[in-house]
């Protein structure tokens, strides 16, 4: 029995250790296309912030580590780019090259990837994002290197946590929101307490508008507002949410919702032996309700 993991963070690292306890013996492949698995997501605003301090602490668990205690297969910088539901194999590219990768069964568990909203000027290299190890790293050594004003485009979850670990790093800090308050899912009332406490701590907060365009200079960036601000940045971090990273799969016939692999409350999707996890997927109940 052989079982191919696409995605070797939360999902995918989850459903391979449930796929070794329920079976002793089955071979387990993950793939995973970055450069790490395991890692602590939620720690990585506290690595750009300092108060995690060695990069290492991110790692959670390696190939190696998993190798010995669960006897799985974990191959990163391994990308899935095509799947055959009809002769049960997976495409995949490494630094090796392609191949075709068979399996029994297979776990869809890809994750999402970072909106880029129509900004002009969004391709600046001191745009970055925070979802990674690496967006991490790049980004305390962006800080390290004599940052001083960073804007942050969006104000979800992941933009106010990186908001405040550059604030906690001297800079000065605007945080940008197109909605009419910051956590626009909360409740107004939640939202203004929030906030408050953004302000307390040194951070601008501008609501209510839109970031129009990015001016590219030669010792700093330009975030120009809708209403006409202008907003100079050493680092923009765009934090404006995220969709399921799942065009692959649903060119190879898995049904899709607005973007997300549709399962059942088994975690099937419509094709044989081919399985969907993580953030990526919506139920059937959702979709037909």
């Amino acid at each position: 029995m052989r079982i191919v993991i696409v995605g070797g963070v939360a999902a995918g690292m989850s459903a391979a250790a449930r796929a070794r306890r329920l079976d002793e013996h089955a071979e387990i492949i993950v793939l995973e296309r970055g450069n790490h698995v395991s890692f602590a997501n939620c720690g990585l605003p506290y690595y750009v912030g300092g108060e995690i301090a060695d990069r290492s602490s991110l790692l959670v668990q390696t190939p190696e580590s998993l190798k010995a205690a669960l006897d799985l297969d974990v191959r990163v910088r391994h990308e899935a780019v095509g799947l055959d539901a009809a002769s049960k194999t997976v495409t995949v590219r490494s630094d090796a090259g392609e191949e075709e990768l068979a399996y029994d069964a297979l776990i869809l568990a890809p994750g999402a990837f970072a909106l880029r909203p129509p900004i002009e000027g969004l391709d600046s290299p001191r745009v970055r994002t925070l979802r990674t190890v690496e967006d991490a790293i790049a980004m305390r050594d962006t800080v390290e290197a004599g940052a001083r004003r960073a804007v942050v485009l969006g104000a979800g979850f992941i933009g106010i946590e990186a908001a405040e670990a550059l604030r906690l790093q001297g800079l000065e800090v605007d945080l940008v929101e197109f909605a009419p308050h910051v956590l626009p899912p909360l409740e107004i009332e939640v939202a203004a307490a929030v906030t408050a406490e953004l302000g307390r701590i040194g951070i601008t907060v501008n609501d209510g508008v839109a970031a129009q365009s990015i001016e590219r200079g030669h010792d700093h960036d330009t975030v120009v507002l809708a209403d006409g601000r202008r907003l100079e940045a050493d680092l923009i971090v765009l934090s404006v949410g995220v969709r399921p990273d799942t065009a692959v799969f649903e060119a190879a016939g898995v049904e899709c919702a607005r973007g997300a692999m549709i399962v059942d409350e088994h975690g099937r999707t419509n094709l044989p032996a081919v399985y969907a996890a993580g953030d990526a997927v919506v139920s059937t109940d959702k979709v037909t309700g």
